[in-house]
This record gives C-alpha cells, sequence and structure tokens, in this order.
C-alpha cells in the first residue's frame, strides 16, 4: 500500500507533458481543479475523466501506477460515501431502518463526491509524475515571486515545498522497510481494534522519525558544504522559456475547464 502513493514521485520521459514548463503545467492543474469543483452534473465528470486519460496517455505514464495511486485513499473514498450515504436525505427512500434510511440524493450526493476527489488526485498526480523535483522548485519560486514585493521569502517557501514533497517517497520506503524489519522481529500491525493498530504502529513510528531527522540534518549539512545561499543572485543552469506548445496546452485547459463548468 505505502508503494502505491504516487504523490512526490518523478518518472522520467520525454513525451509531450514531461516538456512543458513546470509554471504553465502548474497554472493549467489550478484552472482545472478550479473548473473541478465548479461540475454540477455527472457529465462534466465524464468529459474531465476523457481529458485525464488522454493526458496519462500522452505522457506515457503507466495508467497502472496511476491507478495504483488511488488505493491509499481507498479508505477515505469509503468513508466519504458511507457518510453521504447515510446523512445526506431527500429523493427516494430505498432502504429505511428506524431512523438509518438511504435514500436517492444522499446516493447521488456520495457518488458525487467519490468522482470529484478521484478525479483530482488522479490528475494531480500526473504533476509530480512527469515534473522532476528541481523543475518544481523553479516553477514554485517563479509564481511566488510577486508576493516577495510583501517580504514573503518565495526563495525559501518553494524549496521546503520541493522538499517536504521530494521526501513523500523516501519515507515511504524507509516506512516499509522498517515495518517489514518489525514483522520479521515479530510484531503485529495487522490485528486487533483500532486502539491495539495505533499501539502496534508505536514501533514503526519511533524509528521513522529518528531516521527523518536524521535526513533532515544530512541534507542541511549538504546544502550548507555546497554553500547554498537561494534568494537573490541565485543563477539556474536552465532558465525556463515559454514555448508555442505551452501556450496551446495553456489553451486546451482553459478550454476543457470551461466546457466542464457548464455542466
Amino acid at each position: 500500500m505505502l508503494k502505491d502513493i504516487t504523490i512526490g514521485q518523478y518518472i522520467p520521459g520525454n513525451s509531450i507533458v514531461h516538456r512543458l514548463d513546470p509554471r504553465v503545467k502548474m497554472i493549467n492543474i489550478i484552472i482545472l481543479i478550479i473548473s473541478l469543483f465548479l461540475i454540477g452534473r455527472f457529465t462534466g465528470f465524464a468529459i474531465f475523466l476523457a481529458f485525464v486519460i488522454f493526458t496519462i496517455l500522452i505522457s506515457d505514464l503507466p495508467v497502472k501506477r496511476v491507478l495504483n495511486g488511488l488505493k491509499p485513499i481507498f479508505f477515505l473514498i469509503l468513508i466519504t460515501l458511507v457518510l453521504h450515504i447515510f446523512l445526506t436525505k431527500g429523493g427516494t427512500v430505498f432502504w429505511q431502518w428506524r431512523f438509518i434510511s438511504i435514500e436517492e440524493e444522499g446516493i447521488y450526493t456520495g457518488l458525487f463526491m467519490v468522482s470529484r476527489i478521484l478525479l483530482l488526485i488522479m490528475f494531480t498526480s500526473i504533476l509530480t509524475l512527469t515534473t522532476s523535483p528541481l523543475q518544481l522548485t523553479d516553477g514554485i519560486e517563479y509564481l511566488l515571486s510577486p508576493l516577495k514585493r510583501f517580504g514573503v521569502p518565495a526563495s525559501e517557501l518553494s524549496m521546503m515545498m520541493t522538499i517536504a514533497l521530494r521526501f513523500i517517497p523516501t519515507l515511504l520506503e524507509e516506512a516499509d522497510k522498517i515495518m517489514k524489519a518489525q514483522m520479521a522481529r515479530g510484531a503485529d500491525f495487522e490485528s486487533g481494534n483500532i486502539i491495539q493498530r495505533a499501539r502496534n504502529l508505536i514501533p514503526l513510528l519511533v524509528p521513522l522519525f529518528i531516521s527523518a531527522f536524521r535526513r533532515a540534518d544530512d541534507l542541511a549539512l549538504a546544502m550548507e558544504s555546497r554553500c547554498y545561499q537561494g534568494g537573490e543572485g541565485r543563477t539556474r543552469l536552465h532558465e525556463l522559456k515559454v514555448q508555442k506548445h505551452d501556450i496551446v496546452s495553456l489553451v486546451i485547459s482553459s478550454v476543457i475547464a470551461i466546457i466542464v463548468s457548464f455542466y
């Protein structure tokens, strides 16, 4: 399950999506996420899903890899669906027992919210899967640069956000190794009730936190030894340039956003 999390992972490639400017990618993501929350019918979700599948295919990403990224949020999706089914009232009553009932509006709202969450996770995961951590840092820093006038440290914020994002798969891999080592020593992470399972996670969390702090300290020493300063005056090996295919992708995303917003 831990290996299925796609957030923070990067798959190198040379597809048209990989070559897009990271700033344009993030703007596209923002536009489409806003449109996703404006969709009012399942027809809009169907159009959005078709666009997501099209983006995955032209990105040369393994479809199975993207779909596996939905497994870690299965519990969240299930809870969301169940809560809406039993708590949202309205429409035809399909089943009722005392004060508990399943009604048409609850099923509709539950499926609606689940569809929104699934599409949101699928589409945002494409950003990290097709964008290297260095490109993410440069893109975030550029988008936050107007805030420098108000004293916001855009360079430092972008670096921290990218490092946090980059360390997600690293910590997940470390957690998987620690879990297997503890299970080899007799630890049980699956049996018992919720409270017992939470207690059983202590042998996993303690070494994981120690490892995370050790990695953070090593990273800080490495950055200091390379005289990393950041902020003003920092140069880049590859300067970001918006090209024609970036403009085309921005236009396509805007058109898709406008279309789905009317559904």
